[in-house]
């Protein structure tokens, strides 16, 4: 789970990857702190027991007046702070002189439980490749063993489920109520410092991001839509856990912070927090179906930029070059194919990769959409089905 780059919108995208066990190195030699990890158990497949419970937001309250704004951030982290619980990711390695298997935490994040049958949202990147799951609540209360309900890569989202009584639960609220200024506050495990959640607060300073995750192996990974960029302190540990607003409602999920601006310039005081609407969504297939879906074209694409578009041969300014079709996929069926530029999806003018996957994003398989595309000198228009994105390949 270490830290990847990504360039999104000119900067470079860190997932908020930790590694806890080279960070307890770190921290055991310049703070002499330690981290700890409870016992867990094999993740299984969870059985659909509920959907997500409509919680958004009523009309919001009013502000706090300056007089009492001091307390604010306080009672927002005592009313929300008890429901943001600690997973420790832990996976099965083997001992190097004698082969055998044990359990090691491999990285440690947050998450938030989120209705009274213990479910728990938190990112994908968190649980990805976890043998076991261990949640422990703030303070070290509680500690329990997680099974895994369903995860989703393409949205960086995943649902995890606890058995309890009496669970702390946050209320979900209403991004669309959002708006730039907004204050909110971050609670989560930054660092995975004991003691419990660290509370930061801050203001919303965009909204409707569209920002692209690391991938494997140096990769490119899937765009994230709608995104609530925070100059809230987030920090490696805090992915998975709530932004809130000041009426006590989690409006979004902490996942990445921008690293970069350009090589050797770093960025400062952004972070962006995938909008709780999206993950209302999400967290509703998977508690329902243990998978979600998306629609799915079938072809791998590139900008155009200039040096691209001279070597296809084109004057176009804008749009996305066909770099490869996979087989037996809409896009094979409707008969696209490579050095092709998809200039237009709907009318909608497609000006990049992220303004063609969020088009594409915002059908739904089964949808049938009409493609304006630049073929050599000619232009032609491509109806295709899109059809339900295949699970990514493991490993």
């Amino acid at each position: 789970m270490n830290r990847q780059t990504r360039t999104a919108a000119q900067s470079h995208i860190f997932g908020l990857r930790y590694t806890i066990l080279q960070v307890a190195l770190i921290l055991s030699a310049l703070l002499g702190l330690t981290t700890c990890s409870g016992a867990g158990s094999a993740v299984t497949a969870q059985a659909p027991t509920a959907t997500v419970a409509e919680q958004a937001a009523t009309s919001p309250a009013a502000a706090p007046s300056a007089s009492d704004f001091s307390t604010t951030i306080r009672d927002v982290a005592r009313q929300v702070k008890p429901a943001v619980v600690q997973i420790t990711n832990e996976q099965v390695t083997f001992d190097s002189f004698t082969n055998q298997p044990f359990t090691v935490p491999a990285g440690v994040g947050t998450g938030v439980i989120y209705d009274d049958q213990g479910h728990i949202l938190t990112n994908n990147h968190v649980i990805a490749g976890a043998q076991h799951l261990t949640v422990a609540f703030p303070e070290g209360q509680s500690v329990y063993t997680a099974t895994l309900v369903g995860a989703d890569p393409y949205t960086d989202l995943a649902v995890v489920k606890i058995e309890g009584t009496n669970l702390p639960v946050a209320q979900l609220g209403d991004s669309q109520q959002l708006q730039v200024g907004d204050w909110v506050v971050a609670i989560g495990n930054a660092l995975g410092l004991p003691g419990g959640p660290t509370v930061t607060a801050g203001v919303v300073i965009a909204l409707g991001r569209t920002v692209q995750e690391p991938g494997a192996n140096g990769g490119q990974g899937p765009f994230l839509f709608d995104v609530i960029q925070t100059d809230t302190a987030i920090n490696p540990g805090n992915s998975g856990g709530p932004l809130i607003d000041l009426q006590d409602k989690v409006i979004g999920i902490n996942t990445l912070v921008a690293g970069q601006a350009e090589p050797g310039v770093p960025a400062q005081g952004i972070g962006f927090a995938i909008s709780i609407d999206t993950a209302k969504a999400i967290a509703s297939q998977l508690v329902a179906n243990g998978h979600a879906s998306h629609p799915y074209l079938g072809v791998e694409t590139t900008a155009l930029n200039p040096l691209i578009a001279s070597r296809l041969g084109t004057t176009a300014k804008a749009g996305v070059a066909v770099v490869s079709v996979a087989p037996n996929t809409p896009a094979a069926t409707a008969k696209l194919q490579p050095r092709d530029i998809i200039t237009e999806i709907d009318g909608a003018a497609v000006a990049d990769d992220a303004t063609f996957a969020k088009i594409i994003n915002s059908h739904k398989p089964g949808d049938t959409i009409d493609l304006t595309v630049l073929r050599g000198q000619q232009t032609i228009h491509v109806k295709a089905t899109l059809a339900e994105r295949p699970a990514p390949k493991s490993g």
